[in-house]
């Protein structure tokens, strides 16, 4: 790499942060750079006990897995707890709960399941792995499961895992790109998907990117395994087995996986997103992208602090490193 592809996307996050890309409520947690997979998936049930899944290529290692819980009325996350595999999932990262308007004490926890997930899946025959799983407390919603695969057949590619909370009322965040994007390059994508807790009945949230309104029907219980609804079973994240949501879906078809080159214009150096939950009780807790190319999460340096907290932390990933290598 030379001086100039390392110095643009340094400038690029600096130029970020003096725009004011802020310290927001969905963070970035983890960004996965190279021959990188992903697989997601929900589930929520009121019996505390199923199985959720993840889609693997014959040939892949796992490089991660993290297992989230969404709750309500728990902030303080008694009681939280349960197993995968068979095995004692240790929930040691509560991501914070929503402040008011919001309702209901919305909070969510992560796990790290690398440990009992590569075992089961690395030199297995690939395709979909079903893993048991139960829950501990009523005031879990359900849980998802991101992991993270590499695989030497695929391309270079980056996958950016953000989690904590989405503000109710609004956020609004702009991604700023070192290089001019062309969505019309041969095997350019940029998918996202959303994780949401605590949703159903009608409950909805928007999303609008680079001026374009996608979805006013983000939301519902998608991944209930249980055919009545009910506290605990609430929940629904784009998974690997979804289809992509068609703009401006109805409240069923949203399936919180999204495709977002069609809102990408040829030239464009930056993606403007803006969310809302106007019924003020969904908890949007995780988000996580893969996008072609080589790519950054914004993250500011050590010791430095961004001002005016609340803004959208859900699309904080700020793909200024972009090196779509296909393109050389």
């Amino acid at each position: 790499m030379n001086l100039k592809h390392k110095i643009l996307p340094l400038l690029s996050a600096l130029l970020l942060m003096i725009a004011g890309s802020v310290q927001a409520t969905l963070v970035p947690f983890q960004t996965f750079v190279g021959n990188y997979g992903v697989s997601t998936d929900g589930w929520g049930s009121l019996s505390q006990s199923g199985t959720i899944s993840a889609l693997v290529p014959a040939g892949a290692t796992v490089t991660a897995a993290y297992l989230y819980s969404s709750t309500f009325n728990n902030g303080s996350l008694s009681g939280v707890g349960g197993t995968l595999a068979g095995q004692t999932v240790n929930y040691d990262t509560n991501l914070g709960t929503i402040p008011a308007p919001a309702c209901c004490e919305l909070t969510a926890t992560r796990a790290d399941v690398t440990d009992i997930i590569k075992p089961l899946v690395d030199g297995g025959p690939g395709g979909v792995y079903n893993f048991d799983i139960t829950e501990t407390s009523a005031s879990q919603d359900g849980s998802a499961l991101v992991l993270v695969y590499s695989d030497p057949s695929l391309a270079v590619s980056t996958v950016g895992i953000l989690d904590g909370f989405a503000l109710v009322n609004g956020d609004t965040t702009s991604l700023n790109f070192a290089d001019p994007l062309d969505p019309t390059a041969p095997g350019f994508f940029a998918h996202m998907m959303l994780g949401i807790g605590f949703s159903c009945c009608g409950q909805t949230n928007t999303v609008e990117v680079n001026g374009t309104l996608i979805t006013q029907n983000a939301g519902n219980n998608n991944d209930s395994a249980d055919p009545s609804l009910g506290d605990g079973n609430l929940i629904t994240m784009g998974s690997f087995d979804d289809p992509f949501s068609p703009l401006m879906p109805d409240y069923d078809s949203d399936t919180e996986r999204y495709a977002l080159a069609d809102y990408i214009s040829n030239g464009d150096t930056s993606i403007s997103v803006t969310t809302s939950n106007a019924t003020n009780n969904d908890n949007i807790f995780l988000a996580v992208f893969h996008v072609s190319g080589e790519a950054g999460v914004n993250e500011p340096p050590p010791g430095v602090s961004i001002p005016e907290p609340g803004t959208l932390a859900l699309f904080a990933l700020a793909l200024f490193g972009l090196r779509r290598r296909f393109q050389s």
